[in-house]
């Protein structure tokens, strides 16, 4: 009996369905028959609307460069009484961070009317938000007045175009030639901001070849002195502290030489028969110079007495100077530190015998090595760049306040290298008895395009840097290369010198992702 009913009910619900999908299929008819039956003017009207939308969403970008700003200004198409959004960007060109704080007044000047917004403080970091609605068609000039830190600035967009309506805005668009983002990538302002990042034109310069070598640090002349054992004794240590590195000043004691167990050149009877003829020359002298007025002694008698007198004085004083009933005192001669010690504590020296070197470490001499292939161009050197090894730190020779001292005339036997001394300023990271890459820059007339290193990536042997399409967009550009210096490279084809690139951070660039088609009026989505 139940499955009786089941069937009954099935039946039934299969009835309905079938009732309610040719219902459906009846009416998504008529709704076809009621389109193809619209007239002709009803379907300019959904294509005026359809044209009128996408003026709504077209969008401007404005880049501008001042003295200390980067802007970047992305708006609306602006069209005479109609609200336009101003998305400006603002990054100081020093560090390539963010305007975090600060008053912006935002002017529209077309034909002399002005149109302006103040605002007191951005909507994020770096981003302010202005709103104006122009009242005048024509090409106007947009100008950002700043203060911030207690100082203004200006930044200012020489060429705006605020059209009278929607249909001139079109026509100007149909003759516009939108920027190319073949093989681009998008990387935003704010990711910029959070990484060290810069970007710079190419610069135009006289670059000339440079010489790579190495080059070995050593102290400059008159930076170093060797102090030795004036006699001969046992070497005792001032203190246990003496290790090589350690900082002394000029006249501070360092060792003590003793001679107080030794039968010969023992120091405290030397001292003892020094003081002893020193007072005995003295006396006599005193006693002769009192004679002399009474005409009881010469006037040689005098001056044999007082000769003997200044010479042990002279010998008393020299070893109560630098010796003592210990022995001889040890004592730096200069300011700066402790480069070798020579000795260890208890040995026993020889007069004459070195016991530690000295080290003031102001200047530094490099010598580098050059081929003979460089030979013609070793008088036209006039400056150099310096990469240390450890950390691949590269500095000019002005920075640490150097100069080329000469190169060698001639090649050593056993080498056939020509030498070239440079002598540099003391630095973190220069030591002596160490190496170091040294780029020998040459004077020259010739002028090329040069990038800085850093810019330059390398795949495979070839080389691209990133070209600036806006500051939210980078094209990767394969570039051929020349020369280098250390610093930058010269540029042989395929970058303009006109052309932004960036300059740090261009690794993070390459890492970006790019989502889909890039649109560069798209607008930007904050």
């Amino acid at each position: 009996m139940k499955l009786k009913y089941i069937w009954v009910a099935t039946i039934a619900f299969l009835l309905f369905s079938c009732h309610q999908n040719a219902s459906h299929n009846h009416n998504t008819e008529a709704e076809h028959e009621h389109e193809h039956e619209m007239h002709p003017g009803e379907e300019h009207e959904h294509e005026a609307e359809a044209t009128e939308s996408e003026h709504e969403h077209e969008k401007m970008q404005y880049t501008v460069y001042s003295n200390d700003f980067e802007l970047f200004a992305e708006t609306d198409a602006m069209i005479t009484g109609e609200h336009n959004d101003i998305l400006a960007h603002f990054t100081f060109l020093n560090n390539f961070k963010p305007l975090e704080a600060g008053k912006i007044t935002a002017k529209l000047v077309v034909n002399g009317k002005t149109v302006s917004q103040t605002l007191n403080e951005p909507l994020r970091k770096g981003i302010y938000s202005f709103e104006l609605e122009p009242t005048t068609a024509g090409e106007g000039k947009l100008y950002f007045e700043i203060e911030t830190g207690g100082e203004q600035f200006e930044v200012i967009v020489p060429e705006v175009d605020v059209f009278a309506n929607d249909a001139e805005l079109h026509n100007h668009h149909d003759h516009v030639d939108e920027p190319s983002a073949v093989n681009a990538t998008v990387f935003t302002k704010e990711q910029s901001w959070k990484i060290d990042f810069a970007t710079a034109l190419p610069l135009e310069q006289e670059f000339g070849p440079a010489i790579k070598t190495v080059a070995k640090i050593e102290p400059a002349r008159g930076e170093e002195e060797i102090i030795s054992a004036k006699a001969s004794g046992l070497v005792l240590f001032s203190n246990n502290n003496l290790v090589e590195g350690k900082q002394v000043g000029n006249g501070e004691k360092l060792f003590t030489i003793s001679s107080s167990e030794m039968a010969e050149n023992n120091f405290a009877v030397q001292l003892a028969e020094a003081k002893s003829n020193y007072e005995t020359h003295k006396a006599n002298y005193e006693r002769k110079s009192e004679l002399v007025k009474d005409r009881l002694v010469s006037e040689q008698e005098l001056l044999n007495a007082k000769n003997a007198y200044e010479t042990s004085k002279a010998v008393y004083e020299n070893l109560s100077k630098n010796f003592n009933e210990s022995g001889q005192m040890v004592k730096s001669k200069m300011s700066g530190f402790v480069k070798q010690i020579f000795v260890s504590n208890g040995q026993y020296v020889a007069a004459g015998q070195p016991l530690v070197s000295i080290s003031q470490n102001n200047k530094l001499l490099l010598t580098a090595q050059v081929q003979q292939k460089y030979l013609s161009l070793l008088p036209s050197i006039n400056t150099a760049n310096i990469t240390t090894m450890h950390d691949n730190k590269t500095f000019t020779l002005e920075e640490l306040n150097g100069k080329i001292l000469s190169y060698g005339k001639s090649a050593s036997s056993d080498s056939y290298l020509f030498p070239v001394s440079l002598e540099i300023g003391n630095h973190a990271g220069f030591a002596p008895g160490t190496f170091v890459e040294v780029f020998l820059k040459t004077v020259t007339s010739t002028k090329a395009i040069t990038v800085p290193n850093r810019a330059l990536l390398e795949e495979q042997g070839i080389y691209y840097v990133f070209v600036q399409q806006t500051p939210e967009m980078f094209e990767k550009r394969e570039v051929k290369i020349g020369g280098t210096d250390g610093l930058r490279t010269e540029i042989t084809a395929g970058l303009n010198a006109d052309e932004r690139i960036v300059t740090q951070g261009a690794m993070q660039v390459k890492l970006a992702k790019s989502t889909g088609a890039l649109d560069p009026h798209a607008g930007h989505v904050h």
